[in-house]
């Protein structure tokens, strides 16, 4: 994802992988892994279960899903947990070593207000010009690094980061998806 000027955009791969077995987009009636949340389009990482579980999870009345700020999101992560290990069976257990239950979900996620992450232990980060989640993220990184300063809007940033993980990492491919916003406020730098 990144944003330039008043513009985001989010941009993810559409293969699922299980093992060594490849789902691809021909073959997958849900293949987009970017999901829109009331005024957020979100891109969730790691399980193929969490896109079933984020449909209906972040539509839980007691969940009331707000995703428009890092504190409100925030929010919603601590609310969201008790609802993801009672109705939908989560393993909150990760390594000993970890200060906190897991959520196992890892995202980005862009509205009105910027570009966002969000990770399994319930950290939010809201980032200035780009990011990536994902197995094919230091790739994406390395791209939209490498022409952000070059290229004159947020959604050929994003496809730069998106279309260089589908080509090096083994668990991504094209096509890619995209969904762009327009923002609130310009570039916070």
């Amino acid at each position: 994802m990144a944003r330039k000027g008043r513009t985001a955009c989010i941009a993810a791969d559409t293969l699922t992988t299980f093992g060594d077995i490849r789902l691809d987009s021909s073959l997958d009636v849900h293949h987009s892994k970017i999901q829109t949340f009331g005024k957020t389009h979100m891109g969730i990482v790691g399980s193929a279960a969490h896109t079933l579980v984020a449909e209906r999870a972040f539509n839980d009345k007691n969940v009331k899903a707000d995703f428009s700020t890092r504190d409100t999101a925030f929010d919603t992560l601590i609310r969201l947990h008790p609802v993801l290990k009672e109705n939908y069976f989560l393993n909150a257990k990760d390594a000993e070593e970890d200060p906190y239950e897991t959520s196992q979900i890892d995202a980005v996620f862009i509205n009105a207000n910027g570009i966002f992450a969000l990770f399994s232990l319930r950290e939010v980060y809201e980032y200035t010009r780009f990011w990536a989640v994902g197995s094919g993220a230091c790739y994406a990184l390395g791209a939209m690094h490498a022409v952000y300063d070059r290229f004159k809007n947020a959604k050929d940033i994003a496809m730069a980061g998106a279309e260089a993980g589908a080509a090096f990492d083994t668990s991504s491919q094209v096509p890619i998806t995209v969904k762009t916003m327009k923002l609130t406020h310009s570039d916070p730098m």
